[in-house]
């Protein structure tokens, strides 16, 4: 709907459409711009009063505009109107958005086009290191909640004429924008082509969790597949040699987390810690993580299997100090520490940090040591659970690592009740619900290791010296489709 002449017409329709009588944070005014009246319209604690004050103070002032009535709006805003982000819009629709995302209003009477004039801020807190992505070395600082500062931190580190942050609105009633950010040259067409259409495509109320209900919305999981299926990231600097190598990275306003499209099973493995080390100590401690994964899945399993099921190989090993444990004792014992340790672990990760110390303590020394005393657990149950707890911890990426807890749980629960073949039964079933993890474009979550690219995997198995990193071409996936 367009704006009409009248100026009276136009303030009924804001006060009609928007609640700027009963809602405290809107700010209205009534001006004089010359001998030709005026209506303000702006959000309190949006716009920057002293950009706004000395605008329409010059606007007001007789000796700055000389002539007594606006006669040409564009003229107007072209030789009055210095300010550099103000410009002329003629849609209701787009007026309302405008004015609801922080740009301040100004309609004139006698034209039908109002005047945006983005003055606004955003309350945003500092831009620190995240704390699930820390490194030893390197960038201290990470997105933030405002979706310009996310983008001025990329571009700041690529200032590629070819980079591009193209913005769609999603949600009838919260409108949060959302700037798909890419390069020019270098991104698969057919992938972006299809994000562009999927994401002005999406008809919800609103965006209640940021970058994850988008995430949610991309892709769909059944409730089987745990895996992550979008990397998600709260360094720029990640996030900026994923752009460089031909990825999408989706910035979500109100969320410090970024998305990162394609995804793979194996992007979850990386650190930014290992390019800020020499390329053999980097190399070696990405082969630690990647050690912890099957640890992390399958020591405990493989323990409970061993002396649950075979106690006379569990003697021989020395992996059990107390005789004549039940399989049944056995089972629970180690329930009792998956359990206790993920309680542990969550309300350490919940808790503030004058109190995660004392957690830690109480967690490792007291609740432990209480344990083996009543016969909740055994010594060497504490251990194997204690090690799976580390290997889980030196997993990169938070979210993959709680999809293989809920693997662990599951194989430790079949190997409890149904022993070897429980446990083969199960552990298909994980490598099933693996393989079908769907991605956003129908890429393989596999790749490089399926469809094999010898030169990627090696890539992703080895820390490259930086020469030999640089991202000259993109690599070849196959062809996003629908």
């Amino acid at each position: 709907m367009a704006l009409s002449t009248v100026l009276d017409e136009n303030i009924c329709y804001i006060e009609d459409k928007i609640p700027v009588r009963e809602s405290f944070d809107f700010m209205t005014r009534h001006l004089y711009l010359g001998e030709t009246p005026a209506f303000f319209l702006g959000l309190n604690g949006f716009c920057r009063t002293e950009v706004l004050q000395q605008i329409f103070s010059d606007l007001q002032n007789a000796s700055y505009t000389k002539d007594a009535k606006v006669e040409d709006i564009v003229r107007y805003l072209d030789g009055k109107l210095g300010y550099a982000q103000a410009s002329l819009c003629d849609s209701w629709d787009d007026i309302i958005r405008n004015l609801l995302s922080g740009p301040a209003v100004l309609i004139v009477d006698g034209f039908s086009a109002a005047i945006l004039i983005d003055a606004r801020t955003y309350p945003a807190r500092g831009i620190s290191e995240p704390d699930l992505e820390r490194a030893t070395k390197g960038a201290r600082d990470g997105f933030v909640e405002t979706l310009l500062l996310n983008a001025n931190l990329i571009r700041r580190r690529v200032r590629s004429r070819g980079l591009v942050f193209s913005m769609h609105s999603v949600g009838e009633e919260s409108r949060t924008d959302v700037a798909v950010a890419y390069i020019r040259g270098t991104v698969n067409r057919g992938l972006l082509d299809m994000l562009e259409h999927r994401i002005d495509a999406l008809r919800i109320t609103s965006l209640t969790m940021g970058a994850k209900s988008l995430e949610e919305l991309l892709v769909h999981r059944h409730w089987w597949n745990p895996l992550p299926s979008i990397r998600m990231t709260e360094r720029p600097d990640v996030a900026c040699s994923y752009l460089l190598e031909g990825h999408i990275v989706v910035l979500v306003d109100n969320s410090p987390l970024v998305l990162i499209l394609p995804c793979t099973v194996f992007q979850f493995t990386q650190s930014p810690e290992d390019y800020y080390k020499s390329p053999a100590v980097g190399t070696y401690f990405r082969l630690v993580r990647f050690l912890c994964i099957p640890v992390s899945l399958l020591l405990l399993p493989i323990f409970l299997l061993i002396t649950a099921w075979f106690p006379d190989l569990a003697g021989s090993l020395g992996l059990l100090s107390e005789v004549g444990l039940t399989r049944e004792r056995l089972f629970f014992y180690i329930l009792a520490m998956e359990f206790l340790l993920d309680l542990f672990k969550y309300s350490s990760a919940l808790s503030s940090g004058k109190f995660s110390g004392s957690l830690s303590i109480v967690g490792g020394l007291i609740i432990g040591d209480i344990a083996v005393s009543l016969n909740w657990a055994t010594a060497e149950v504490l251990f194997y659970a204690a090690v799976t707890l580390l290997a889980s911890l030196a997993i990169a990426d938070t979210e993959f690592g709680d999809a293989i807890r809920l693997y662990r749980i599951l194989l430790i629960a079949g190997t409890g009740l149904f022993g070897i073949w429980g446990l083969g039964v199960c552990l298909a079933l994980v490598l099933l619900s693996a393989a079908t993890t769907p991605t956003f474009g129908g890429f393989s979550y596999f790749w490089p290791l399926f469809p094999f690219n010898k030169k990627a995997l090696g890539r992703l198995l080895f820390r490259s010296p930086t020469p030999k990193a640089q991202p000259t071409r993109i690599w070849n996936r196959g062809k996003a489709h629908d």
